[in-house]
């Protein structure tokens, strides 16, 4: 395979804006791929499975390149190294003379038996992973290194899932279906949905299928007052709309406006009318007053370290701190608690994160039962493990309120 230039200048921009300049990777991406129209298929593959691995495995790459110093003239080298662990031939372009081609597979086989060093983790990271989940860690922090799997959620409001299949087949568009969830179809081959007419029509959502075994745990009906408190673009919002067949009411609060903004927008895409959103702000102690044991069934899919979906988001692991993810832990402890006090005597409330930590989970679960000794049972819960089922990592609980 020929290296092209351009090719390369633009992945270095790209790893410039994530890497030094902090930026999301999934955005940079994003906006590189469509400021060049000439670039094909493959050359926009090229770019964007250079960028993600090279963010998914800085680590690794700084040990294998002998970096320290992180800078441009780095950035090329770092790129050097990764094409010649590719098997491909460097070119004789300055940025790539102090490239040590002999020396890279001595120091990948050194890495390879590091963990924090061969799956590209912080210390820290690394040592937290093996306190809360032991032998497990090796396994999980090894699955969210692979490429995640794409899959969407057929819209029961507007299509069938037999509907969304026989569109998929006649575009020739592979997909498989999966036991776990009824709705799902898994995308064999990535696609960009942007422009594709049955997704703009809203006939499906693009949804991971761990994400989609949290709304059927509510087990809600239509006709009821349900509340989702922590909302944000709304993809469970929708599913719980498409469950109750767009009858009854769903308060979708969240903090941030903008994202209520897309929910809005996705809602009447959907054909969705239930949905009533909220800023959390607006939230006040009167209107929580008000709102006390009104809700059938509640929702919240709290803030969290979201290490089970690393793989989606490799830029992640790079900003996070120990510090962040126990304030994080204060955050959901509060949210569960604020929000319990809205569900009416019967009801259930689901928790959920998509974070594999117990710290996160089953411990905080364990917490609110606890402060809530008679009032609260736990109905069931349920862990999604990226090692065993190559899907994202999730927890949910199912509470009921006695």
């Amino acid at each position: 395979m020929k290296i092209h230039r351009i090719l390369c200048v633009a992945i270095i921009r790209g790893l410039k804006e994530i890497i030094l300049e902090h930026q999301q990777a999934d955005t940079t991406v994003a906006n590189l791929l469509v400021s060049n129209t000439n670039w094909g298929a493959r050359d926009r593959n090229f770019i964007a499975q250079n960028i993600y691995q090279i963010v998914r495995y800085k680590r690794l790459y700084e040990f294998v390149c002998n970096e320290e110093a992180w800078g441009e003239s780095a950035l090329w080298r770092i790129l050097g190294c990764k094409l010649v662990l590719d098997g491909l031939a460097l070119p004789e372009w300055p940025e790539f003379a102090e490239v040590n081609a002999e020396q890279i597979p001595k120091l990948e086989e050194e890495a390879m038996a590091i963990r924090k060093i061969r799956e590209s983790i912080p210390d820290w990271l690394d040592e937290l992973g093996e306190k809360e989940l032991g032998g497990a860690w090796d396994a999980e922090i090894a699955a969210l290194n692979t490429l995640a799997k794409f899959s969407i959620r057929v819209n029961t409001l507007k299509a069938s899932i037999t509907t969304v299949k026989q569109l998929f087949t006649a575009d020739a568009i592979p997909f498989s279906e999966t036991d776990l969830a009824p709705d799902a179809l898994i995308i064999e081959a990535r696609k960009n949905f942007k422009t594709y007419p049955a997704y703009r029509n809203g006939l499906f959502e693009i949804q991971d299928i761990s994400s989609q075994l949290v709304a059927p745990l509510l087990e809600v009906e239509p006709g009821m007052n349900v509340i989702d408190g922590c909302a944000g673009a709304g993809g469970k919002t929708l599913h719980l709309a498409a469950l109750m067949q767009n009858e009854g009411e769903i308060l979708a609060v969240d903090v941030s406006e903008k994202k209520l903004e897309e929910l809005t927008f996705r809602a009447k895409r959907a054909g969705c009318s239930i949905i009533k959103p909220m800023q959390a702000e607006k939230l006040s102690r009167n209107f929580q007053a008000r709102l006390n044991s009104f809700a059938d069934c509640i929702l919240v899919d709290v803030p969290c370290s979201g290490l089970g979906v690393l793989r989606r988001k490799p830029d992640a692991k790079w900003s996070m701190t120990l510090k962040f993810i126990h304030e994080l832990q204060i955050t959901q402890a509060q949210i569960l608690d604020e929000y319990a006090l809205m569900l009416k005597p019967g009801g259930l409330l689901v928790y959920s994160t998509c974070s594999i930590l117990p710290s996160e989970n089953e411990l905080q679960v364990q917490a609110f039962l606890k402060k809530n000794m008679g009032k609260f049972e736990l109905v069931t819960e349920k862990r999604i493990s990226p090692a065993q089922t190559g899907f994202d990592g999730f927890y949910m609980a199912k509470l009921k309120r006695i």
